[in-house]
């Protein structure tokens, strides 16, 4: 069991690529609620991905940050100057309920909890009222997967080809 997840039997089956994909192309706009101006933080940057690389207006949740790459950011999803389609959460496990509570409370419609973050309980809560959930998967991953900008490192090499690349 690693640190982000706390229930050792899975039993929630998520959204499978074609509706990760359907997800992510209903969504205009993501609430990053735990993003961190530290830019070694993997909110930070997954937030200059989709600044630099999507067409997703992106507000950030940190009620302890005053701005994130140049832009505000906003102590809760209740202070956001719209609803996030979508609340992508980076948040230890013990908060997952709050930032539920919140993100039904602003109407948003799907809740994405980043890798390792798995909450069996948030994601039922959030099913029964009516809301789409993914655990364990990174917005940005996907997004690059689905968009062909994805390599083994993480990143877009340019190179299109079917044979493996080697190093020199």
């Amino acid at each position: 069991m690693s640190a982000g997840t706390r229930e050792a039997v899975r039993t929630w089956v998520g959204p499978t690529a074609p509706e990760r994909l359907k997800i992510l192309r209903e969504t205009k706009v993501i609430a990053i609620v735990g993003a961190s101006d530290k830019p070694s933080r993997a909110s930070y940057f997954v937030a200059t991905y989709l600044l630099s690389s999507t067409r997703y207006k992106v507000y950030f949740v940190n009620p302890v940050v005053k701005t994130i790459l140049g832009q505000p950011v906003y102590a809760s999803l209740a202070d956001l100057p719209e609803t996030p389609d979508l609340v992508e959460v980076f948040r230890k496990h013990d908060d997952l309920p709050g930032v539920l509570d919140e993100a039904k409370a602003v109407g948003a419609k799907t809740i994405w909890l980043q890798l390792g973050s798995w909450h069996e309980g948030v994601a039922a809560d959030a099913e029964a009222a009516g809301m789409k959930v993914v655990m364990d998967r990174c917005v940005k991953i996907e997004h690059a997967r689905f968009h062909g900008g994805l390599h083994l490192a993480g990143f877009n090499t340019g190179v299109i080809s079917s044979k493996r690349q080697t190093l020199a």
